[in-house]
């Protein structure tokens, strides 16, 4: 087995809690593109707020990808040319912020020109989402939206504790209509039904002609699962979910002891 491609998470993995990407994990990344190994990062972030990332550690070549998203959204870092692009309509932000008033959370809709969301006392998280992510917030009525606008991403965003009780309330539909990831306590993340990030690194393999068995994934929450589980080395983070260490292969280090270098020295470039 020799690793050809290794996709990376960001937060809680790529990043330790200061959001920084230590000097080893960037060291060790560039010794994997020295070997010929491509790195991709993939992440529930939207392509704008990877961009700092990408820069920062190289990944901007002509032969870059990135994963946002989390898997709804495929593209080359340099030409932004999109192999996958799987959005979601008006009419899917209507269905969907509809189930959220009625379930009883705070709700908002992501693209790459900004967050919206329909809740005039504005969730914390969305804030914090914004922050992040370095995209603007806007409040917007269900009246107000633009029907032709399209989404990569929507979340049901509240208190670990009220987002428990709304996401218990959901339809059956919406569970059968769409992908839907807790990445976070206070985070629900919704998808197009053909997204999640085990299929975009499939899609991505398969594009650049590598194999399943050559593919390495670190990840450490409850969006990385089908990522680590589909990679023929699947790593967990120390500091992972149970449910991402349940389908990993083997383990590395947290992401404040530079756990992604030493996932790479040891499965990748030993």
């Amino acid at each position: 087995m020799t690793v050809k491609l290794i996709a990376i998470d960001i937060d809680g993995t790529l990043l330790n809690t200061d959001r920084k990407v230590t000097a080893e994990v960037n060291e060790a990344i560039h010794a994997a593109k020295e070997a010929g190994i491509r790195v991709v990062l993939c992440t529930g972030r939207p392509f704008p707020g990877v961009v700092p990332l990408i820069e920062e550690l190289g990944l901007d070549k002509t032969d870059d990808y990135v994963i946002t998203y989390n898997g709804a959204l495929v593209q080359n870092t340099h030409t932004k040319e999109s192999i996958i692009d799987y959005m979601m309509t008006h009419d899917d932000y209507l269905t969907l912020e509809k189930a959220a008033e009625e379930a009883g959370s705070h709700f908002h809709a992501i693209h790459n020109e900004g967050i919206f969301t329909p809740n005039r006392d504005i969730s914390k998280y969305s804030v914090q989402e914004a922050f992040i992510i370095d995209i603007p917030l806007f409040y917007r009525t269900r009246e107000e939206m633009d029907p032709e606008v399209k989404y990569n991403k929507m979340m049901m965003i509240d208190e670990a504790d009220v987002l428990e009780a709304a996401v218990s309330r959901l339809p059956q539909e919406i569970w059968d209509g769409y992908t839907i990831l807790r990445s976070e306590p206070f985070y629900l993340e919704i998808l197009n039904k053909n997204a999640s990030k085990g299929k975009a690194v499939k899609a991505l393999a398969e594009h650049l002609g590598i194999d399943q068995k050559d593919v390495m994934a670190i990840g450490d929450s409850g969006n990385d699962v089908d990522l680590v589980d589909f990679a023929g080395i699947g790593v967990a983070m120390a500091n992972a979910t149970d449910e991402v260490k349940a389908v990993a292969n083997v383990f590395t280090m947290s992401n404040n002891e530079h756990g992604v270098a030493q996932a790479i020295y040891k499965y990748a470039l030993d």
